[in-house]
């Protein structure tokens, strides 16, 4: 099955008509998105675009031959000229099948935003799954044969693609493209190191990709190290590398502090941006979570580890530090990164850069920002991706 994006864009395009933003700045050339439009084996249109008979020939292809046109999700504006011999565009309610005369069937699937996803079967079985803008199946069932590609708005929506991804729905070699791509994503590097996090890649408008064909997914870092200053969007970043997956551990190691109000704000407002299908426990004791079986971990943050460590080990008493407490720490330091070399698991952690600034005016806080350098190199050696984050943009330094 051939299927050509005639457009990836989201409905009003990229960039958006008179939008300042930086993205849309920087829109140009292969990022330049037009609305998301599909052509499958010239026969079958998802989603009819202005432009779409320009489009499909600077693809090298031609609208002639298209029997079918069918809508996914609402489309706003004016009313769009039907090019000439194109059937008229409609909708397949939820849940019903209809047959081409090329031989394709197409099943609508119910979502649970505005619009339809569809299902589509070559004649020889291959199975590709669209998804309107800002949408997720509902109602999946467990158990479902994985699609051989799915093309969703991963970015907008990546609960979806863990959805599809809990259902089987999404297996190993399942081909996710991203698509309705918004200027709320950087385009470049930047996008494409985004949707790998999630397994998922784009392509620019016009192209042509075979459904079924073998494509390398991306690969997702077992292990990754997250680490930038305070407010940097380091947590945002991390819970962003794996929000397409469910069943996330989330290990908050900062516990609870009774009575202090701007505490429960930040955790609240942690609590409040990660997916519902997350559980969450709070603990110091990370090796026996990284030694078992399990979702993927992600632990935030290392800087409140190290604290409690420190604490365990006396290390604020300089007399039990060069007694007895630099020992304890390091054996337990040792213990973390050894159990981050082992683990099956994949891992995605938070800690505190520190270092860059003001010299700590006490020897405790000079000792804390010595051991966490230490513990950062540390864990950063164990792991295949590290990433700096510097005002919110993440910088790649390993992976």
């Amino acid at each position: 099955m051939e299927l050509t994006l005639l457009g990836t864009g989201a409905p009003a395009g990229l960039p958006r008509p008179d939008c300042p933003c930086a993205v849309c700045a920087t829109a140009r050339g292969p990022e330049a998105r037009a609305a998301t439009a599909l052509l499958v084996d010239g026969a079958l249109l998802l989603d009819l675009t202005p432009g779409a008979a320009l489009a499909a020939a600077r693809a090298g292809h031609s609208l002639v031959g298209v029997r079918q046109v069918l809508l996914t999700h609402p489309h706003d504006g004016p009313p769009l000229d039907l090019p000439a011999g194109l059937p008229t565009a409609g909708r397949v309610p939820d849940g019903r099948e209809l047959t081409l005369i090329s031989g394709h069937r197409v099943r609508a699937m119910p979502v649970d935003h505005p619009g339809t996803g569809y299902e589509v079967t070559s004649p020889d079985g291959d199975r590709l799954l669209y998804l309107p803008p800002g949408a997720a199946p509902a109602g999946l069932a467990e158990g479902l044969a994985a699609y051989e590609m799915v093309v969703a708005d991963v970015v907008g929506r990546p609960d979806a693609i863990a959805r599809l991804r809990a259902s089987g729905a999404i297996g190993a070699t399942t081909d996710v493209v991203a698509v309705h791509l918004d200027h709320d994503a950087q385009g470049g590097p930047e996008l494409t190191r985004r949707l790998a996090a999630a397994g998922a890649r784009a392509v620019p408008d016009g192209t042509t990709l075979i459904v079924g064909e073998y494509h390398a997914v991306p690969d997702v870092p077992r292990r990754t190290l997250v680490t930038g200053g305070a407010r940097s969007g380091k947590s945002l970043e991390a819970e962003r590398r794996l929000e397409a997956f469910p069943d996330v551990l989330y290990v908050a190691t900062g516990g609870s502090r009774d009575g202090d109000a701007e505490w429960a704000a930040r955790v609240h407002a942690h609590r409040e941006r990660r997916p519902g299908s997350w559980r969450t426990t709070e603990t110091c004791d990370l090796v026996p979570l990284l030694e078992a079986e399990g979702p993927p971990l992600l632990i935030d943050c290392l800087s409140l580890w190290l604290t409690d460590a420190m604490d365990q080990a006396g290390a604020w008493d300089d007399e039990r530090w060069a007694a007895e407490g630099e020992r304890a720490l390091r054996e337990r330091v040792g213990a973390l990164v050894a159990a981050v070399r082992a683990t099956t698991r994949t891992v995605v952690a938070v800690t505190n850069e520190v270092g860059s600034g003001v010299v700590p005016a006490t020897a405790s806080g000079r000792r804390f920002r010595d051991e966490l350098g230490r513990l950062n190199a540390a864990f950063a050696d164990e792991c295949e991706h590290v990433l700096l984050v510097v005002a919110g943009q993440a910088l790649v330094l390993r992976g």
